[in-house]
């Protein structure tokens, strides 16, 4: 419970800060205190029989593990004495249990039941933290003194419980509460922030105790909170442990009026004015029993534990029956991503000495291999990035801030590559118009050709039906000079134009549409009848081309030249 009404209090000096905020912070665990909260969540929800605290307390710790956050787990110890009295009335759904005050004030403690079924449920998150490297200091007593403890002397950063003593143990950070929705957050009270604007101290804080009530008093009967509030200022932080020594409570009396003032809710007013109760109760406060910030439990627990796979995989699988992929899908990444962090502090560091160590030649290997892709998770700028043998983890994403402060180069590199792919991309785009262009060229080449091939057919089948079928002995009848049967086959088809009623033949070479005429012997037979064999030159026309043939001609250069150009 902590001091009555002291929440109330100090409600306006409640911070509530992202979660993001406790990256690379060594960070003090009430388990208790969260044992409790998680237990009634799942009560609310009956889900006892599958353990569902179990499961919320490993999602808290994988988020602050994730965030680098170094966690003590710190239990309660025994029972002090002074507290018997409200422990009695607890187990007793708050009625009052007749006792001997005067032997509770001499019992110095008492030991707890290590077998009830909250002792077990303890045993089980210490289990459970312990394979994901997150150790436990058993407390001698008080566990949020212990807390208190090892954040006054700067060994943890904050604590994490909803017991408000905790302020009066000595603690400078406290965080009640933790929430991993929407980006997760914590509510955070500053003992500076109670210090400048409420005005209490932890004197302060003690004196409302008295006043209000605690574990360890049962406070004024009559008087509230701000009334409390009002005497405690009036008094003073640094004067008011010292009036309550000499006098009791009895400066809480405010006249005539008031004559039920300065009593207990017991009815016995004469206890709660004696001073050495109330030194008891402030004793109790300012010097709980802990163990000491140079002792070896301390020693054993600063120091980092590893992550133990093995172990974890078969406590999720005992306790929620996980198979082993499950359990790393989980906590594998996060894993990964504490790793990230600590390469980057370490980065971070020797940059703050004045070394700008290339990544390279860093003694410390960088656990990214590589950035796959760039991603946004609820609107943040993110990576995803492949590991360096990290438990069989290929890739995961992590927040684009944090890569930047872990490896730019390799941010830079990235954007590079991406750059040159995207140019690449557009030299392939022009490639495949290219090929476009040259498949259409090609194409428009193809029919051109088949127009002039068909177009050569055609007069090749003409020539075949009108030319005359020479003999040998005819050939060489006719003495024409120089002239062998291969003469006839080197020259394309022809047309012979033989007609009777003229004195020449003319032989067309179909190669040529204007060919040249070439005169060629003729026989003495051919001589006698007074005819004339003209023999039209297949070889070179060019200079007397058709029109026709000049455009077609034309064209099928260009088209050439357009593809050798591509």
């Amino acid at each position: 419970m902590g001091v009555k009404n002291l929440w109330d209090i100090l409600e306006s000096c409640k911070k509530t800060l992202p979660l993001h905020r406790l990256q690379n912070k060594r960070l003090c665990i009430d388990l208790s205190c969260w044992m409790v909260q998680l237990q009634n969540v799942s009560k609310s929800h009956s889900c006892l029989h599958k353990k569902i605290y179990l499961q919320g307390l490993f999602h808290r710790l994988r988020a602050l593990i994730a965030l680098n956050c170094s966690i003590i787990f710190v239990t309660d110890g025994s029972i002090p004495g002074i507290k018997l009295s409200t422990y009695r009335r607890r187990l007793n759904n708050g009625s009052e249990v007749a006792q001997n005050d005067a032997n509770s004030q001499q019992i110095p403690s008492l030991k707890r039941n290590k077998g009830s079924e909250f002792s077990l449920m303890i045993k089980e998150a210490k289990a459970l933290g312990l394979a994901l490297g997150i150790p436990c200091l058993d407390g001698i007593e008080e566990a949020e003194a212990q807390c208190a403890l090892l954040n006054s002397e700067s060994l943890c950063d904050g604590c994490f419980t909803s017991d408000s003593d905790v302020f009066l143990f000595g603690a400078r950070t406290v965080y009640r509460d933790i929430c991993l929705g929407d980006g997760g957050h914590v509510v955070c009270y500053e003992m500076a922030d109670i210090e400048r604007q409420l005005g209490f101290g932890r004197n302060s804080m003690v004196t409302l105790a008295l006043l209000l009530g605690s574990d360890y008093s049962q406070g004024v009967y009559g008087l509230g909170r701000e009334s409390a509030c009002q005497i405690v200022k009036a008094v003073g932080d640094g004067a008011v442990l010292q009036k309550i020594a000499s006098e009791g409570l009895s400066f809480t009396k405010k006249g005539k009026n008031s004559k039920k003032q300065g009593l207990s809710k017991s009815g016995d007013g004469q206890c709660l004015h004696k001073c050495d109760h109330f030194l008891k109760v402030i004793d109790a406060y300012l010097k709980p029993k802990c163990h000491s910030a140079d002792s070896d439990a301390v020693t054993r627990v600063l120091v980092q534990h590893p992550f133990q796979r093995i172990k974890l995989q078969q406590i999720c699988a005992e306790l929620f029956t996980w198979p082993p992929e499950k359990t790393d899908e989980y906590i594998l990444p996060k894993i990964a991503e504490r790793d990230l962090r600590r390469f980057a502090n370490l980065r971070s560091n020797t940059s703050a000495l004045g070394f700008n160590i290339p990544l390279q030649e860093i003694p410390a290997n960088c656990p990214v291999s590589g950035i796959v892709k760039h991603r946004k998770v609820q609107g943040s700028d993110c990576f995803e990035v492949s590991w360096k043998d990290l438990n069989g983890l290929d890739s995961s994403i992590v927040p684009a801030d944090l890569l930047q402060s872990a490896c730019p180069e390799m941010i830079v590199e990235f954007e590079e590559q991406k750059a040159q792919g995207m140019k690449q991309n557009r030299r392939k785009t022009k490639t495949k118009k290219s090929e476009a262009a040259v498949a259409e060229i090609d194409k428009r080449l193809q029919t051109l050709l088949l127009q002039i091939e068909s177009e050569s057919r055609a007069v090749h089948s003409l020539s075949l039906s009108h030319t005359p079928i020479v003999s040998e002995s005819s050939t060489s009848a006719t003495g024409v000079d120089e002239m062998n049967q291969e003469d006839f086959l080197d020259v394309e088809p022809t047309i012979i134009d033989r007609t009777r009623s003229t004195e020449r033949i003319e032989v067309i070479d179909l190669l040529s549409p204007s060919p040249a005429i070439q005169t060629s012997k003729v026989s003495k037979f051919q001589q006698e009848n007074s005819e004339k064999i003209d023999v039209i030159d297949l070889s070179d026309a060019e200079s007397d081309r058709s029109p026709e043939h000049e455009r077609k001609a034309r064209e099928l250069r260009a088209f050439l030249v357009s593809l050798r150009s591509k």
